[in-house]
């Protein structure tokens, strides 16, 4: 699974290039063209010691990958992608297969309509009351391996007093199995994500006020389903709504809608054994009763309605908030964003929404940047956490922190909030990142599920920053902090550093990194370890 993934990214992008290599006329060098492709192969040694038994373990490294950038009239295209395999040294830690990578495509197929593109491999944290690690290198223990891609057309008119838009797009996400999860021993199980597909389209149709009505109208609609093999679980979100915004002064508007939603969330019961106890496969998963009848775990069929202002005193600068009433409670969101030159940005977010792992993953792709920072730094978080933009105006970044908090076969509401600031200078960037994620969880109430009506919450942080020393080194800093609360399970607080100095000597490079990491747990011992990476990369 893990050599297809790579080779399927590898793919996209060799299929990308050709096109992107050409103007509109089919000839090369064309004007505004831009193509940036580095394919690398890595070589690099691995140190951990455990703080607290005195450990040492090291693994050898051999990686190959690709970082690209393609820019022209018809492609775009923004890929970070990378294949390791990891030699163990030692008989406790077998040899691993690592795939992480970031991936952004657009082909303008015609004037307003395009298909769009993406994906992520990371790794990420599974059962919630679990271990917390924090360096994700040779480390299996409640651990997984997460893929996730879509594609699909994206329709936009802008001629006339009319728009029209309307997007499509299908996902299939896949995470493995984790290793040893830490919870002790004799605790019930939780069924463990194996894979979905998931389904959005969105339509809409409107006019800016003063154009028909001084009143701007929009009417929309949209669909969600998600298909997940475990349990047969099964989410499906229908709605439709209408806006309208009423301008009070050059700089602020207000605005108000309504809409009806019908959402239902189901799944099958786990098959039980002689005493009672969900029986499981072979990797870890619940066995779905094929015999059982399909069970609500959540459901919601009714009118929905929100009001906000809208403050946007220059092109640089947006505000918005709204509140209203949605899925049985009051709902807030709104979001922030400020540029001020194309160096610097600033971008917040409140949400709340109910979705599963798959829908939630989706939003939080579409949410990032165009243009990302890949980091050299394997020692690093591999875009579990926070992305920063390229460039400040209008992308600063996102933070995928609240979805992979833990990975979870359930419906959930999800509320929380997101900001990130990013500055760029020249060739250094700064990026800071922090957040809020609260997650009430549905299920149905069938024999072994544990998790009905619980909720988790977490507070994150991450400070990134890398700058040039010299024409030939640069450094790459990150710091970062995470408190979570599974609400079953004691709180775990996790901390970590790392810093990495590359040095070119053209197309050969060579890197030093350094690694801190620690996670404690009410209950149970702290664990810290500090890392060690020495690596070498020829670039083609």
């Amino acid at each position: 699974m893990l050599r297809v993934s790579a080779g399927i990214a590898l793919a996209a992008l060799l299929a990308a290039t050709p096109a992107a290599a050409q103007d509109d006329n089919g000839n090369s060098g064309g004007r505004g063209r831009k193509v940036n492709v580095a394919p690398y192969i890595e070589l690099s040694q691995v140190l951990t010691a455990d703080v607290q038994s005195g450990d040492v373990l090291t693994y050898t490294s051999a990686a190959a990958g690709v970082d690209a950038s393609v820019e022209n009239r018809r492609v775009s295209v923004n890929l970070s992608a990378r294949y390791e395999h990891q030699f163990a040294w030692d008989k406790t830690s077998g040899d691993a297969d690592v795939v992480t990578g970031l991936a952004n495509a657009q082909v303008r197929v015609a004037r307003g309509l395009s298909i769009d593109a993406g994906g992520i491999a990371t790794r990420a944290r599974n059962d919630m009351r679990g271990d917390a690690p924090t360096f994700f290198g040779n480390d299996r223990d409640n651990v997984s391996n997460v893929y996730s891609g879509y594609v699909g057309p994206t329709l936009s008119t802008g001629s006339g007093p009319v728009a029209v838009n309307a997007a499509y797009r299908f996902a299939y996400t896949k995470v493995t199995e984790p290793g040893p999860t830490g919870v002790a021993p004799g605790s019930p199980r939780l069924d463990y994500f194996d894979d979905a597909k998931t389904q959005i389209a969105t339509a809409s149709v409107g006019f800016k006020s003063g154009t028909v009505l001084p009143v701007g109208m929009t009417a929309s609609g949209g669909w969600t389903r998600d298909d997940q093999s475990q349990l047969s679980s099964r989410f499906d979100d229908l709605y439709g709504r209408v806006d309208a915004v009423l301008p009070v002064s050059g700089n602020v508007a207000v605005e108000g809608g309504v809409g009806y939603e019908k959402l239902t969330s189901s799944a099958r019961d786990p098959l039980l054994d002689t005493n009672g106890v969900p029986v499981t496969d072979s990797r870890g998963r619940f066995v779905t009763d094929p015999t059982s009848p399909r069970r609500i775990a959540y459901k919601t069929d009714g009118i929905y309605w929100d009001a906000g202002v809208v403050w946007r005193p220059s092109p640089r600068t947006m505000a918005e908030a709204h509140v209203g009433r949605r899925y049985g409670s009051w709902s807030y969101t709104g979001s922030v964003s400020y540029a001020p030159s194309r160096g610097v940005g600033v971008q917040v977010g409140v949400y709340d929404a109910v979705e599963t792992f798959g829908s939630q993953l989706q939003r939080g792709l579409r949410g990032l940047p165009a243009e990302f920072t890949a980091t050299r730094d394997l020692l690093a978080q591999q875009f579990s956490g926070c992305t920063f933009g390229t460039t400040g105006g209008g992308a600063a970044g996102a933070c995928m922190n609240s979805v992979f908090q833990s990975v979870s076969t359930a419906t959930y509401r999800s509320r929380g909030i997101d900001a990130v600031v990013t500055m760029t200078r020249g060739q250094s960037t700064f990026g800071v990142g922090a957040g809020y994620a609260n997650r009430k969880f549905y299920a149905p109430n069938s024999p072994g599920v544990v998790i009905i009506g619980t909720n988790d919450q977490s507070y994150y942080a991450q400070m990134f920053y890398t700058t040039p020393i010299g024409q030939r080194v640069s450094f790459t800093g990150d710091v970062f902090a995470n408190y979570y609360d599974s609400g079953i399970a004691p709180g775990i607080f996790s901390l970590g550093a790392s810093g990495s100095f590359s040095r070119s000597f053209g197309r050969l490079g060579t890197s030093l990194s350094l690694a801190a990491y620690t996670f404690s747990q009410q209950g149970q011992e702290d664990q810290s370890s500090a890392q060690a990476l020495l690596g070498a990369r020829y670039q083609f």
